[in-house]
């Protein structure tokens, strides 16, 4: 099987919201439970370890609310040897016990709230291989964003490929913006209507889901580029592209 010309990855981003290693974990647990109903390569989670040989031992799934919750616990921002930053909140990461270039991954940050902080739950996937090129469609990716958007009522949410953000990134154009699919709360308000072919679905009261395409985004065509540009512009007109935080 050919390399995929991009790879993937999923997003979701909320200010401040004080919550406790508890509260992480019950979010954590529900998100994983959704996660694995999205696709079998996104159903089997471990611990984090001290090396690859290591790595598939214990299991997290199904989720363990007291394992969780003590991972979030030793995951508090603290100074070598000083005192715990609780409004910094707890994190940590975990992953699938997947090869280098097929592997899943998870970094979570959780419970902060301090003034402008920006808590997020960040999902990188396979680069190459069977499992990625079954991800990699609008119809997973859409699933994936949408248990992010009910486990932890983000501000923001985004799906798309690493060339697609560096892109952006070269343009000038990060912060929050749209991608391949992307998600956006209620509270930011009402969605405007979009051009073909995006797709809009409401997320149970939730929020609202936007998908680009119903084909594989890539910036290799110029006519995805554009139509994700001109997404963005009018969600910006909106008032629907403010930063996660200040």
């Amino acid at each position: 099987m050919e390399d995929l010309v991009d790879s993937y990855f999923a997003g979701a981003y909320w200010g401040p919201r004080k919550e406790s290693p508890a509260d992480c974990a019950r979010r954590t647990s529900a998100f994983l439970t959704l996660l694995a109903s999205c696709d079998p390569f996104l159903a089997q989670w471990y611990k984090p370890a001290r090396s690859r040989k290591d790595a598939r031992t214990p299991p997290l799934m199904p989720p363990d609310m007291p394992t969780l919750a003590e991972m979030f616990r030793r995951g508090v921002n603290r100074e070598k040897g000083g005192p715990v930053f609780e409004d910094l909140g707890f994190s940590f990461w975990f992953d699938n016990g997947g090869t280098s270039r097929d592997c899943a991954a998870l970094r979570i940050h959780c419970g902060g709230y301090a003034e402008a902080f920006s808590n997020s739950c960040f999902l990188s996937l396979p680069s190459q291989g069977a499992n990625a090129e079954r991800i990699f469609t609008a119809s997973v990716l859409a699933e994936v964003v949408r248990s992010m958007a009910l486990a932890w009522d983000p501000d923001w949410c985004v799906s798309t490929s690493w060339d697609h953000r560096e892109l952006l990134s070269d343009e000038g154009r990060t912060g929050t913006f749209a991608g391949w699919v992307t998600y956006l709360s209620r509270r930011r308000g009402k969605v405007p209507p979009l051009p073909a072919p995006v797709r809009i679905e409401p997320v149970e009261g939730k929020g609202t889901l936007i998908i680009l395409t119903p084909e594989r985004f890539t910036v290799a065509n110029p006519e995805h580029v554009t139509l994700a540009h001109r997404v963005r512009e009018l969600l910006t007109r909106a008032g629907l592209m403010e930063p996660v935080t200040p």
